[in-house]
């Protein structure tokens, strides 16, 4: 499995436990370049979070698309192998104030 593969996993695996709804996106011709790796609900909040590893950044396209959730009131965040964590962080502080 390559790093990013791993992340994704774990992203996976803290969204199952959660109880949100997610979706993980493929465009290849056919969807939204950009889009970011995950669209999930997490207690009533759209998220979109796209994956990452070995220190990469996200494309300004994938930039521009998490700064339209951003404006269009949702979440939109990256999370790499230094990170992670703090996505069960987040979904806790949503669910137990």
């Amino acid at each position: 499995m390559t790093p990013e593969g791993k992340v994704k996993k774990k992203v996976k695996d803290i969204l199952a436990r959660s109880g949100a709804y997610y979706a993980m996106t493929i465009t290849g011709g056919y969807g939204n370049s950009g889009t970011p790796d995950f669209i999930a609900c997490i207690a009533g909040k759209f998220y979109g979070i796209e994956c990452k590893a070995n220190g990469n950044k996200p494309t300004l396209l994938q930039q521009q698309h998490l700064q339209k959730i951003e404006d269009a009131g949702g979440v939109g965040i990256v999370v790499d192998e230094t990170n992670v964590s703090n996505l069960e962080l987040l979904i806790e502080e949503l669910h137990y104030g």
